[in-house]
């Protein structure tokens, strides 16, 4: 099985390489929304893509919890496999696999049931309110194939194989792609074709690692007869999982609150900041693998006591995070309209290409504060120190939801921009002291 042993060797060439995979297993994740977007919006209409839109925060609030879960087991599945204790291993996936089972099925229920009441909460416009809540119902059925995907990713991941995961998620990715073309593009479905052909892409994503594991990875094969819950690593798992799940869930349910006060100020306008945060997505990404990289070389290193080295990596870490912010800001800034007429096109178009254009203009400069503060939470997240990660990121989202409301209705979603700035700005206030402080008290330096 591939490993990495980061206590030794050249920490910008691990952090890079160890990087590269997350980013582009990432990206593919955000494909699948992208991909809808861009088709709905060009092939159906402005009405489609505000549709899409409207309903992917609380799809993203589903995949962040259920992913946050998925790491928390990972963790131990991880630990089980270092150890060699192959049945605690085998225990820990049955558990997983179980208790994921029963819990997205309920997700899945609860999303059909409430879809229409939390759509009318969020101020989504009539117009677009029928085929919102369709486009979510559809999705939540999909629930029990991500949930599935991401523990058997996981489990993979545990035993060293992070490259197969990212094959299955890619092909995914273009069968969505491939399918949403022929049926929406050529053949002229709807936004519920939409919907479907991305529940299918996670089914098959699942199934391909369901299959693989059961023929190609042994250790991982449960037969009948070891598929039980064990209570006792069902609580560990809940407890290493909760609050990576409650964290990552913060941003998702910030972008809620955020999309139901965009949402009162019309279709093209809702169609503008769909278009706008797949972008902003996309330049995410790279910055949280970056930080992703940074916890697994601090955690190891913090391992093997190598305090000095933990410092540099978590220096280099920083420099390829602000490295990383001139790249993508240089691209938005010369690129945003281009990019925005990927999403649009007919009538309604300039309007939205033009308020995403000034969205992206002004939002271009403010990616160097998520760079620095995705950095310090992975050094954070690498001495084990998981509850300051949650309470910054309540801190930033908080503020930044507040300013929103405050701002937008005068000023648009041009506004959205300079209330991140500020959230991040005062999750920065909050970091940097206590990463001094928590440095001082562990003797870290």
């Amino acid at each position: 099985m591939p490993s990495v042993d980061m206590t030794k060797g050249r920490i910008f060439r691990q952090l890079i390489g160890y990087a590269v995979p997350l980013v582009l297993g990432n990206l593919f994740q955000l494909a699948y929304n992208a991909v809808d977007s861009m088709i709905a919006g060009r092939f159906i209409g402005t009405d489609a893509l505000a549709a899409t839109g409207m309903a992917g925060p609380v799809m993203n609030i589903l995949i962040l919890g259920i992913s946050g879960l998925c790491i928390g087991a990972g963790v131990i599945m991880s630990a089980c496999f270092g150890a060699k204790d192959h049945e605690s291993l085998k225990k820990e996936l049955s558990t997983l696999l179980i208790a994921g089972t029963i819990f997205s099925i309920a997700v899945a229920a609860l999303g059909i049931i409430f879809a229409y009441p939390l759509m009318r909460v969020l101020n989504v416009p009539d117009s677009v309110l029928d085929i919102t809540v369709l486009y979510l119902r559809i999705i939540f059925i999909g629930a029990p194939f991500t949930y599935f995907y991401n523990a058997l990713s996981q489990a993979l991941k545990s035993v060293g194989d992070s490259k197969t995961p990212l094959k299955f998620l890619m092909a995914s990715s273009v069968l969505n792609c491939l399918l949403d073309l022929f049926f929406i593009g050529y053949l002229g479905f709807g936004i519920t074709c939409s919907a479907v052909t991305t529940t299918v892409a996670q089914m098959v994503s699942a199934m391909l690692c369901f299959i693989y594991i059961y023929a190609r990875v042994p250790l991982l094969s449960l037969r009948p007869s070891e598929l039980r819950l064990d209570k006792a690593m069902l609580g560990t798992t809940l407890s290493y999982g909760s609050v990576t799940a409650l964290q990552q869930a913060c941003q998702p349910v910030g972008k809620l609150l955020i999309q139901s006060s965009v949402n009162t100020l019309g279709v093209s306008v809702i169609a503008a900041y769909n278009a706008v945060t797949r972008v902003d997505d996309f330049a995410f990404t790279p910055e949280q693998s970056i930080s992703h990289a940074m916890t697994t070389f601090i955690a190891q290193n913090r391992g093997a006591k190598n305090y000095g080295r933990m410092q540099e990596g978590f220096r280099k870490g920083l420099i390829l995070e602000a490295c990383y912010f001139v790249l993508i800001a240089s691209a938005v800034l010369l690129f945003n309209r281009p990019i925005m007429s990927l999403f649009v096109s007919g009538e309604g178009a300039d309007a939205v290409i033009q308020e995403g254009h000034l969205y992206l203009s002004t939002m271009a400069f403010f990616y160097i504060f998520p760079a620095f503060t995705n950095g310090i939470q992975g050094c954070f997240r690498g001495v084990g120190n998981m509850k300051v990660t949650l309470v910054s990121t309540f801190i930033q989202t908080s503020l930044r939801v507040v300013f929103t409301f405050l701002l937008v209705p005068h000023f648009g979603i041009h506004a959205i921009a300079y209330a991140c700035a500020a959230g991040w700005s005062a999750m920065l206030l909050f970091e940097v002291p206590y990463y001094f402080h928590y440095r001082r008290k562990m003797a870290l330096a």
